[in-house]
């Protein structure tokens, strides 16, 4: 095979993304449909940190996602409103339940 039929290959998949293209507005994520409410939640602390625990604590608090929050670990800091936040000690305690 020539050389150059091997670059003009190589050539056009780079070409075809090269074309005058208006920018995509990138759209605000959809709403979410629960909103969490951590006062609903607030009698879980100083609980034990179950599986079932972590249910009830979604149902009072209305929130879609439950995340952990082991000790010592990092989170991220972007705000979700339908998620609560479960913070525990090292023996399983539950020490805050917030939303975001």
């Amino acid at each position: 095979m020539d050389i150059r039929m091997i670059a003009i290959a190589a050539a056009l998949p780079l070409a075809a993304c090269s074309g005058d293209k208006e920018p995509v507005e990138s759209l605000p994520p959809p709403p979410a449909e629960t909103t969490c409410s951590a006062d609903a939640a607030q009698g879980f602390v100083g609980q034990t940190v179950t599986p079932d625990v972590g249910a009830a604590i979604l149902k009072a608090t209305g929130a879609r996602t439950l995340r952990w929050g082991p000790p010592r670990s990092a989170m991220t800091m972007d705000y979700r409103q339908d998620r609560v936040n479960v913070m525990y000690d090292d023996a399983y305690k539950i020490e805050r339940v917030s939303c975001g």
